[in-house]
C-alpha cells in the first residue's frame, strides 16, 4: 500500500529528542546513542539507493523499518520483528507493517488557527514544543494542527478507518476547539465519506458547578457524542487543584449524571500532566480509577494516556514501584477489585509515541496493561494532528513485540498479533458499535478528501 503524505509529514518520531526551555532530559543513553547512529547511518546508506534524501527516506516506511531495527538491536533484541529486506524494498516494508483487520483511533486533535491565541492555544503548544522539539524548532504553526491537515493526516495518511475527534481541556472561550467545533468537523466528513468515519467527544468540566451538568443534556442531544471527556487535572483559576472521580462534590454527580443521561462512556485524562513527573497535581492520578469503576459498574471508563507520566526514569514491572506511571492504575484497580475485561479500559495515545523509543519500557507498559484490565481492554490513540500522519506509530506498534525473556520474568501474555489486531481497532469497535467490516472496507476510499478538506478549512478556520 502506498499512502499520501503531506506536506507536513514527520520524519519517524521513535527517536525525536523530547525537550524544552522547561524540560531536560538526561543525556541519550548508550543504547539510544547506538540507536540514533544505526538509523541516521542506514538512511546515509540506503536512501541514494532508493533515490531519495536521507530525510525523505527516514520518513517514509522505509526509514521507519531502518529506525526500528536500529532500536531493536541497541535495546537486546526481541522487540521490533522487522527484517532487513524492509530496509530497502518497499513491498518488504509494506509486508512486515501489513494491515490487520481495522485501525480505530479514538483519539485525535486539530485546533482551529483563529483560535491560536488563545489561553488554551499558549498551554497547548508549550506541550508540543517539549515533546516534538524537532518538528516545531521555529514555533507552533496553528495551520499544520487545523482541520483540513486534521483530515488529510489522519485519513489520508494512514490506515486509519474511524477516528475519534476530542479536544483539551478549557471553557469554550479559551480553549482551540469548542463541543460545536468537534460535531461540526464529523458533520463535514459524515458528508463527504459517509457516517461512522468519525465519532466525537463531547468536553465536560464538572468542577465549574451545576450549570456544566445541566447543559449535558443538550449537548447529547445537539451533539450526539459517543462518550463524555473529562480532564480531572483542570481548574480554572480561583477553582482549587482540580477533582476525583471518586470525590463526593465533583465526581459522584457528574457519574451520577452521565448514569442517567447516557452515553455511559466517560474518557478521562490520566498522567501526561507535565514537563516532570513529580510536579504532576494529584488529580492527574489514576488512584480514583478503581474506586470509581467499583461504585458504578454500568460506566464504562476509559483512561487517556493509561496512567503514563513524561519522566526520564523508565517505567519498570510493576513490582518495582507500584505508585508510579502506568502502575498507579493497575494498584488502583486491584485495590478496588476491579478485574480484567471489567468497566476499565486503558488508552494509548501519546504513550505509544513517547515510550516507543524505549522498547524495555514499552513492553514492560503494555505487559502491565495485558495483565490489570486484558487484552480486549486496550483501545489505539495517536493524539494526531499533534504529531503528524500517525501511520509510523501504527507501523511501529503492528512491528511491537514483548520479548520471551520478559515474558517469563514478570508474567507478561505475548503481544500476538491477534491482540494487536484487537487493540489497533476490534475492542474500540466492540465499544462504539462500529460496524468492523463496513468501516475496513471504506478506509482506502480518500476521493472524498480533496472536497471535505476545504470545507473543513472554511468551516474551521
Amino acid at each position: 500500500m502506498r499512502l499520501h503524505r503531506t506536506e507536513f509529514a514527520p520524519a519517524p518520531p521513535l527517536l525525536a529528542a523530547r525537550s524544552s526551555d522547561e524540560y531536560r532530559p538526561p543525556p541519550l543513553t548508550k543504547a539510544q546513542r547506538r540507536a540514533a547512529v544505526g538509523a541516521v547511518s542506514a538512511a546515509t546508506r540506503h536512501a541514494p539507493r532508493v533515490g531519495v534524501e536521507a530525510a525523505e527516506y527516514l520518513a517514509g516506511r522505509l526509514g521507519t523499518a531502518a529506525t526500528l531495527r536500529a532500536l531493536d538491536a541497541a535495546a537486546g533484541g526481541g522487540f521490533f520483528a522487522v527484517p532487513p529486506e524492509a530496509e530497502l524494498d518497499e513491498d518488504a516494508a509494506d509486508a512486515a507493517f501489513a494491515s490487520g483487520p481495522l485501525v480505530v483511533d479514538v483519539q485525535t486533535h486539530l485546533v482551529r488557527p483563529s483560535r491560536r491565541a488563545c489561553a488554551g492555544a499558549d498551554a497547548l503548544f508549550a506541550y508540543l514544543r517539549m515533546v516534538d522539539p524537532d518538528r516545531w524548532s521555529a514555533g507552533v504553526d496553528a495551520a499544520r494542527l487545523s482541520a483540513a491537515e486534521w483530515a488529510a493526516c489522519v485519513f489520508g495518511g494512514s490506515d486509519t478507518a474511524v477516528a475519534l475527534l476530542t479536544s483539551p481541556p478549557g471553557r469554550s472561550d479559551e480553549n482551540v476547539l469548542t463541543n460545536e467545533d468537534i460535531a461540526n468537523a464529523k458533520a463535514i466528513v459524515d458528508r463527504y465519506a459517509g457516517t461512522r468515519r468519525v465519532l466525537t467527544h463531547t468536553i465536560v468540566h464538572p468542577n465549574l458547578g451545576p450549570a456544566e451538568l445541566d447543559a449535558m443534556t443538550g449537548w447529547r442531544d445537539a451533539l450526539g457524542p459517543a462518550g463524555w471527556k473529562v480532564y480531572t487535572l483542570w481548574a480554572p483559576p480561583g477553582h482549587g487543584g482540580g477533582w476525583s472521580l471518586d470525590d463526593e462534590d465533583v465526581g459522584a454527580p457528574f457519574l451520577e449524571h452521565v448514569r442517567a443521561l447516557g452515553p455511559r462512556i466517560v474518557c478521562a485524562h490520566k498522567g501526561i500532566a507535565g514537563p516532570v513527573a513529580n510536579r504532576a497535581p494529584a488529580s492527574a492520578s489514576p488512584r480514583d480509577v478503581g474506586p470509581a469503576a467499583a461504585a458504578f459498574p454500568d460506566v464504562t471508563f476509559v483512561v487517556y494516556h493509561s496512567g503514563y507520566d513524561i519522566d526520564p526514569v523508565e517505567e519498570g514491572p510493576h513490582r518495582a514501584d507500584p505508585h508510579r506511571g502506568v502502575s498507579r492504575l493497575v494498584t488502583s484497580l486491584a485495590d478496588a477489585g476491579v478485574p480484567p475485561g471489567a468497566n476499565v479500559y486503558a488508552e494509548l495515545g501519546s504513550t505509544w509515541y513517547l515510550m516507543m523509543r524505549r522498547p524495555t519500557e514499552a513492553a514492560h507498559v503494555l505487559g502491565k496493561l495485558l495483565v490489570a484490565v486484558g487484552d480486549e481492554r486496550i483501545l489505539w490513540g495517536t493524539d494526531s494532528v499533534w504529531y503528524g500522519a500517525p501511520q509510523p506509530l501504527i507501523d511501529a506498534f503492528r512491528a511491537f513485540q514483548i520479548p520471551e525473556r520478559m515474558q517469563e520474568a514478570f508474567g507478561y501474555p505475548a503481544l500476538t498479533d491477534t491482540v494487536k489486531a484487537k487493540v489497533l481497532g476490534l475492542n474500540a469497535a466492540r465499544l462504539y458499535d462500529v460496524d468492523a467490516a463496513a468501516a475496513r472496507d471504506a478506509m482506502p476510499h480518500r476521493e472524498w478528501l480533496t472536497e471535505a478538506r476545504a470545507e473543513l478549512g472554511r468551516r474551521l478556520s
